[in-house]
């Protein structure tokens, strides 16, 4: 629920259906912007047709939700920033008794840093990779993973994405645990890919 102040009005009990809070502050630089259009910043929003484009705004891939017990939650998070935000948004938004990662990265991006970001929010992480001839290697990811996580037990490397996908549920659900999450990320790649496998509808 947000309170927003924009240059022409205050809007008030406004529902955003995006987790993070740094969607409510896009969403504040959304009012701004539109209220700038409309009237050179003067002109108030209407605030029910505001309060409905909210309640029903998507953003795939970005904090999103997919699946319930176990829980999963897809954001490409392709750079340190972005996983810094990610880590941020689960640690706000959910109480996973294990968080398991699923994670894909590109071999331009900074997958160090990436995984240093990524560590201290996962009990375990499995390593896998997209079919994008860009993808890093799963082995080679795997090895710089054993590394930063410093405890190989909590590295799983799995080249197959659906067996990835598969093997992080079964690490969520350890022990009979109804509580965990997998958190997938970083590639846009991976995670439109676990998407189209675990047969979630594109955005019209």
């Amino acid at each position: 629920m947000l309170t927003l102040q924009g240059i022409a009005g205050r809007y008030e009990d406004l529902f955003l259906s995006l987790l993070g809070e740094h969607q409510a502050r896009n969403a504040l630089l959304a009012v701004a912007a539109a209220e700038a259009l409309l009237g050179d910043g003067g002109t108030v929003l209407d605030g029910e047709l505001l309060g409905a484009s909210l309640s029903s705004v998507t953003s795939p891939g970005r904090a999103e939700v997919v699946r319930q017990a176990p829980t999963v939650l897809l954001d490409a998070a392709h750079n340190p920033a972005g996983a810094l935000t990610l880590v941020e948004t689960v640690r706000e938004n959910f109480r996973f008794t294990r968080t398991v990662g699923l994670v894909g990265i590109l071999q331009e991006k900074d997958a160090e840093g990436i995984l240093e970001v990524l560590e201290p929010l996962l009990d375990a992480v499995v390593i896998s990779q997209s079919s994008s001839p860009r993808a890093l290697p799963a082995d080679r990811l795997a090895d710089l993973a054993r590394d930063i996580f410093d405890n190989e037990d909590r590295v799983f490397e799995q080249g197959s994405l659906p067996d990835a996908i598969q093997a992080a549920v079964d690490l969520a659900e350890m022990d009979g645990d109804q509580f965990g999450g997998v958190v997938v990320a970083g590639s846009v790649t991976i995670v439109a890919e676990v998407r189209d496998l675990l047969g979630i509808p594109e955005e019209d």
